[in-house]
């Protein structure tokens, strides 16, 4: 079983990297951000909660990321292992965490400030089934419009340069620390991020010493 956390700031790929691993190792996925972004899109309680501290900018606070952490964990469908991105994000968390489960490693995805910027703020969502574009590795063959779908292609109400400098400045004074919490257990591996996803995927393996990347080959 092997048990993975993915580190980075928004836009680093860690949600690429993560279900590039997932895939081919037969580990499941968990995505803290997916989680909130289906309850949004559902309208339950909880999405109510996050949309409310999305629009402010904030990040949704430690307990109820806990809880959701929890929740996901407790229904073990994750046979040989996961990969966990978006948690944990501050020292509470990092204790929380290590105190349940034993991991393998965590994947730090590292990216400037000024290349998470030009990332982000090129991103795009699906306003109907939520699947997600960027302008710069991802555009749509229909400006504005989803190729799955054909529905309108929003940016996230998250992703402005206001709200984005916010969760920058959040991320190094919290997030940063966490990191040296699990270097101190000699589990962190750093990659360079700004490399294509493949090389960043195949860098992960080798330095894990995991079973090779093979790309599958495009479709048509």
């Amino acid at each position: 079983m092997r048990k993975y956390v993915i580190m980075g700031v928004q836009g680093s790929g860690k949600g690429t990297q993560s279900k590039l691993l997932a895939t081919d190792l037969d580990l499941v996925h968990i995505s803290v951000g997916d989680i909130f972004r289906w309850h949004v899109k559902n309208h339950t309680k909880l999405g109510a909660q996050v949309r409310r501290l999305v629009a402010a900018g904030e990040l949704v606070g430690d307990d109820l990321v806990e809880d959701v952490v929890s929740d996901r964990l407790h229904l073990h469908d994750w046979n040989y292992g996961f990969v966990i991105d978006g948690f944990p994000r501050n020292r509470r968390q990092t204790e929380f965490f290590l105190e349940s489960y034993d991991i393998d490693g965590v994947i730090h995805l590292d990216l400037s400030d000024d290349e998470v910027r030009r990332r982000v703020l090129a991103r795009r969502l699906c306003s109907r089934c939520g699947m997600d574009y960027n302008l710069i590795a991802h555009r749509p063959e229909v400006d504005g419009r989803c190729d799955v779908c054909g529905g309108e292609l929003v940016t996230r109400a998250d992703d402005t340069p206001d709200a984005l400098a916010r969760r920058l400045a959040d991320y190094r004074t919290k997030t940063d620390p966490v990191l040296e919490l699990f270097r101190r257990k000699e589990y962190v591996l750093t990659i360079d991020a700004r490399a294509d996803k493949a090389s960043v995927q195949q860098t992960i393996r080798t330095r894990f010493g995991l079973p090779p990347y093979t790309p599958l080959p495009d479709a048509g």
